[in-house]
């Protein structure tokens, strides 16, 4: 089992900026693909982004893509979402997750942080 932690969230203006963090903790953390969502009042979680922690594959929900940054620091098993231009519609509760498989299911993540605001004014 993995333990994940996030951190980071809060309140910014449209077009401001927000960095995330999920420590890892477990056995297992090194061979795990990494992953946040997101889930918004009255909608189903949806996926943010994900990277493995060996080869750094990356891939990003296209509402995402190009404002966003997921990252890792191996030696402190911690994976980060540098989130750039935000926007009123990426207020959620940010989730960080753990899974074995590179999909973006929230159904294939066994592991879940507690999860963490993040409201963006317009």
């Amino acid at each position: 089992q993995v333990q994940l932690v996030e951190s980071g969230g809060g309140l910014v203006q449209a077009g401001g900026s927000l960095r995330l963090s999920c420590a890892a903790s477990g056995h297992t953390v090194s061979s795990r693909v990494m992953a946040w969502f997101r889930q918004a009042p009255g909608k189903e979680r949806e996926f943010v982004a994900r990277i493995t922690w060996g080869g750094g594959s990356i891939y990003y929900a296209d509402s995402v893509k190009g404002r966003f940054t997921i990252s890792r620091v191996n030696a402190r098993n911690i994976v980060s979402l540098q989130m750039n231009s935000l926007k009123p519609e990426d207020t959620a509760v940010y989730y960080c997750a753990a899974g074995w498989v590179l999909t973006g299911r929230p159904a294939d993540f066994g592991s879940w942080g507690q999860g963490t605001q993040v409201t963006v004014s317009s």
